[in-house]
């Protein structure tokens, strides 16, 4: 089982242009909120509370983030993801039908936008393409450079760069890319 610090420099490797990472500050979160969301109109009564499927999902994968390690970074991101799931759940809330899926399907479709933009400029395609559990590590890696933004896991930083070099602004060399 491979540990945050083994996901966040493997997933680094894809996101070294600094232009592709700002991107993902904003496309990322967008899509996490997207999916709570949708997913947030499923719901059960569970005695006596409503139980989504958006809160299910958070569960599920804050358990995912806790077993990679149990430092700033897990906790934040399962804390952030949190913050984003109870912020669906008021979009959702008494919204139409149309607006659910305005919202849902507009912040989903805007953040990929803008993550494709990203890997645009980073000149690489998406990490998801060659590992689906990319798609979990990407808010790892959004909550990761925020702490990094603010002097916090500098550890961590400098085993990503050591992994995956140091962030740039433009594509790698050619030299530089992982096969």
């Amino acid at each position: 089982m491979r540990n945050s610090t083994e996901l966040l420099t493997q997933y680094a490797h894809y996101h070294r242009d600094r232009r592709n990472i700002a991107t993902h500050l904003v496309g990322v979160p967008m899509i996490v909120l997207a999916l709570g969301v949708l997913l947030a109109r499923a719901s059960l009564d569970v005695a006596g509370l409503p139980l989504s499927a958006a809160w299910l999902a958070w569960a599920a994968s804050t358990a995912w983030y806790l077993s990679r390690g149990h430092g700033l970074v897990e906790w934040a991101v399962s804390a952030a993801v949190g913050l984003l799931m109870a912020l669906a759940h008021a979009l959702e809330a008494g919204s139409s039908t149309a607006a659910w899926l305005g919202w849902g399907l507009g912040l989903f479709s805007l953040g990929w936008v803008i993550q494709f933009v990203g890997h645009y400029f980073e000149g690489r395609k998406p990490a998801f393409v060659d590992d689906l559990v990319g798609l979990l590590v990407g808010p790892m890696f959004v909550v990761a450079e925020a702490l990094f933004a603010l002097g916090c896991c500098t550890e961590l930083r400098h085993a990503m760069e050591a992994g995956a070099g140091p962030s740039r602004l433009g594509p790698a060399p050619a030299a530089l890319k992982p096969r």
